[in-house]
């Protein structure tokens, strides 16, 4: 408390307010929902990267939270970002494991976007990381076990001052305690990857190809548009266009059509 108890009284009362939203975080979208809340105020950014685990044993998982279209955790490989995790785990650790803001000119000594920095990369991740100006990080060690909590945060504006450290000292551990209450999405896998190939020749959007991936999950038009943040009215619109795309009359061919594509190149 000893952070809180130096804040101006309007400050210290949206810290609380916050506090309390992130104690009814139960879902991956109340996560998000709650991020892009008053948390932007003190932590200004457009994408989250959680990563958790052992990382002297290269035995960790991660989470990918954002509003940016495409930016998923779902349409991401641990293998692309580990070189990024794996740099912004050693910077933390070698400045005492305390929180560190990196801007766009030093990218983590050298090493911000190992991994993305190939033009030919597609993943949205990648070209989202590079219209980011400025990064922070921070994390969590359990002393009682192996794994570590990492925590980065990225925007695309030059918002991440000595303020935002402050803050992000103050919500750390409220924001551990909601990310471990939301069960871990998906990894990427093969017939995620199967979908985008299928699909990359039919025309769709990036947006249109994400409603597919959700569609072939079997989640509803007001699921997905709670899962994007749009409404299920634009959701079949979506829908509509792609049908028209690919030829087809309803969600079960588009499916069909794209993976037998994927699996026949």
């Amino acid at each position: 408390m000893g952070l809180l108890s130096s804040l101006p009284a309007d400050h210290l009362q949206r810290y609380f307010r916050i506090i309390q939203e992130g104690l009814a975080v139960r879902q991956h979208f109340d996560l998000l929902t709650w991020l892009q809340g008053e948390v932007q105020h003190c932590l200004p950014h457009e994408i989250m990267l959680v990563a958790w685990g052992d990382f002297n044993a290269n035995a960790i998982q991660h989470d990918i939270i954002s509003p940016l279209p495409g930016v998923r955790t779902a349409h991401s490989e641990l293998a692309s970002l580990y070189p990024l995790l794996r740099a912004s785990y050693n910077r933390w650790v070698e400045l005492g494991r305390m929180p560190c803001i990196a801007s766009a000119c030093d990218r983590l000594n050298g090493e911000y976007l190992v991994g993305y920095e190939d033009s030919r990369q597609q993943c949205s991740l990648g070209k989202a990381l590079l219209s980011m100006r400025s990064s922070l990080l921070h994390g969590i060690s359990d002393k009682r076990g192996r794994d570590e909590c990492l925590y980065v945060i990225f925007s695309s504006q030059d918002k991440l001052n000595d303020s935002t450290l402050s803050a992000m000292e103050i919500l750390l551990p409220y924001l551990d305690t909601a990310m471990r209450r939301v069960a871990p999405l998906p990894q990427r896998s093969c017939r995620s990857s199967l979908l985008a190939l299928g699909t990359q020749n039919q025309g769709l959007s990036e947006r249109e190809i994400e409603i597919m991936d959700w569609v072939r999950k079997g989640k509803t038009n007001a699921e997905i548009g709670s899962i994007l943040c749009i409404s299920s009215y634009t959701v079949k619109n979506h829908l509509h266009q792609i049908f028209r795309k690919l030829d087809v009359y309803n969600r079960v061919q588009a499916v069909s059509k794209v993976e037998r594509r994927a699996r026949h190149g």
